[in-house]
Formats: structure tokens, sequence, C-alpha cells
């Protein structure tokens, strides 16, 4: 297995599948290959708290080459870079998971080298906080399913048997667009507002005003999904959005962490997504809008380059 952009989430699934035993090479920066291979993943958290030894590269052609099964876990503003880096070397019959924020990543995968990813809805709170150090807060678990339509769909329950027996819930769904939406979800009511408060889960939702906000861009994203058919819940997203807030109160969202480390965010893929697709539809997303302008202008003034992964 190979690990393309091996930051927290990469590192979290990738070390918790090495710990189990799984052959899996991590592909990330420099100061974490070197911390890897120097000391091994320090992984601390929810359910383990260990050095696990783990190969690691910054070569993606040494990484990728061979591996049956890649972890595709760039940020979504690197994902055409990342796919047409791996294309050349990618086995022909490799199976790539999209582990990405968004719902169009598969999608834009297929179009930038015309394979079909597996696409994965992902909930880990995870943070980088050394080199070679992942700090997990919660879940880690992990949807997979198929595209409606799609070619070349194999059997996915031995994928998903081995993430479980590498102590990662893993479930199959019928219905991924509609899993990948909740995911989705989630992040439009939490990411951003997280970012420009610098503030964690639990104590944006203690505020009135502030939670008030989130259910607002929450339910903005719930209006476009349905308008692109996606069967989705209001009553049940934002009691999802509230039990999110009690259960990962002390999570800051990745795109917080994106803003403090001066790395571009994923907020055209996430509350900028659904402004674009709310224009296109002529659906109403003002606080969509007005969140994405924001985040759009405090990149302007942190970022000190653009980030591949």
């Amino acid at each position: 297995m190979a690990v393309v952009g091996a930051g927290a989430v990469g590192c979290y699934f990738g070390g918790m599948l090495a710990r189990a035993g799984v052959p899996v090479t991590l592909i990330g920066r420099p100061p974490h290959v070197e911390a890897i291979a120097r000391d091994g993943l320090l992984l601390q958290g929810l359910r383990v708290d260990e050095r696990i030894p783990v190969a690691v590269t910054a070569s993606t052609e040494q990484g990728v080459r061979g591996a049956d099964i890649v972890l595709f876990c760039v940020k979504s503003v690197s994902t055409e870079s990342a796919a047409l880096e791996i294309r050349a070397f990618l086995k022909p019959a490799a199976a790539i998971l999209s582990l990405q924020n968004g719902v169009d990543n598969p999608d834009r995968i297929h179009a930038a080298i015309h394979l079909h990813p597996i696409p994965t809805a992902v909930y880990v709170a995870a943070e980088m906080t050394a080199p070679g150090h992942v700090t997990h807060t919660g879940r880690g678990d992990l949807i997979i399913g198929y595209r409606p339509g799609w070619p070349h769909q194999p059997d996915l329950e031995p994928l998903a048997a081995m993430f479980r027996h590498a102590d990662v819930p893993c479930v199959i769904s019928p219905d991924i667009a509609a899993e990948l939406w909740g995911k989705m979800l989630m992040n439009c009511a939490f990411n951003a507002v997280s970012a420009l408060t610098r503030s964690q889960y639990g104590r944006m939702f203690s505020s009135k005003p502030v939670r008030n906000l989130c259910l607002s861009a929450l339910a903005e994203a719930v209006a476009v999904a349905r308008a692109e058919g996606v069967s989705v819940s209001l009553e049940a997203a934002e009691q999802a959005a509230l039990r999110i807030s009690e259960s990962m109160a002390g999570a800051t969202s990745s795109m917080a962490q994106d803003i403090a480390r001066g790395r571009r965010t994923e907020i055209d893929s996430l509350n900028g997504y659904v402004a674009w697709r709310g224009s296109a539809l002529g659906i109403p997303t003002p606080v969509s809008d007005q969140l994405t302008a924001l985040i759009r202008l405090l990149e302007e003034a942190v970022v000190t380059r653009p980030s591949r992964r």
C-alpha cells in the first residue's frame, strides 16, 4: 500500500494499517520523512500510543510503483497535479481510494487520469503536531462505495476487512454520494468558522450566534445537495453537527490547521463548492458566499507558498 500525501489523515490510517502488519509506504514531506525514517511514526491518541515502524519516502515513484492499493490523501487543491504525478507509476489494477474532503474529488481524479477511484468518506480528527508525530483526538472510521454506473467495480469487502483488522471501522455504502455529502455538510458547518475564529468545535457551538451561523451554512449545503438529487435530511444533519460539537469539543478543523501553517485551504471544495453549485442551480447561499470570501482574504495574508500535500 502507498499513502500519497502522508499528512495527518494519511499517517493516521497508514500507521494503523502498518501497525496491523500491512506493508505500507508513506509518501510525504521531507521533515516528516526524515523523522519517521529515523524514529518510526509516533501515533498518539484514542486507540494507540506508540511508535510504529513504517516505510517512508519523499519520492512518489518509489512509494507508488508496485503498490496494489493507493490511499490518495492529498489536499483538494492538489488533486489533479498529484493524480498526474502518480499515473506513470500505478499498477494497472491498483485500487485508488480518495480519502479527501469534498464531494467531487473522485470525478476530478477520473478526469485527470481516466481511472475510477473508490470514493471514501473519512471521519477522523488528527493533526501532525510535530515532524513524524500524529495526534489523534476523534473518531477514525471510513465509509467506502462506488459511484453508480462506474465500471471496474471489484468486491470492496476485502478492503473493508483489511481496515477493520487494523482497528479502523469501515462500512460499505450502497449510496456513497449521500455519504460524501453527509461529510460535506459537517465540513461546511465547522471548517471555515473554526479557521476564522481559531476556535475548537465545543467553544463554537457554546455561542448561540456562532452555532446559528454554522447551522445556516449547513442548511445551505443541504439545499444544494437536494438540488443535486442527493437525499439528505436537514434535521438529521443538524443533530449530527450537535453531536460532533460535543464528542469532538476539543477539535479544530483541518482548515484552521492549514491557516495556522500558512497553507492554502480547501475552501473551494467546501463552502466555495456549495456557493458555486448554488449559483448554478439558483439556490441562494449567502453564508457560504461570505465564509468563502473571508477565508480567501485570510489566505492572502497567511499563505506563504503553494502546498502540494
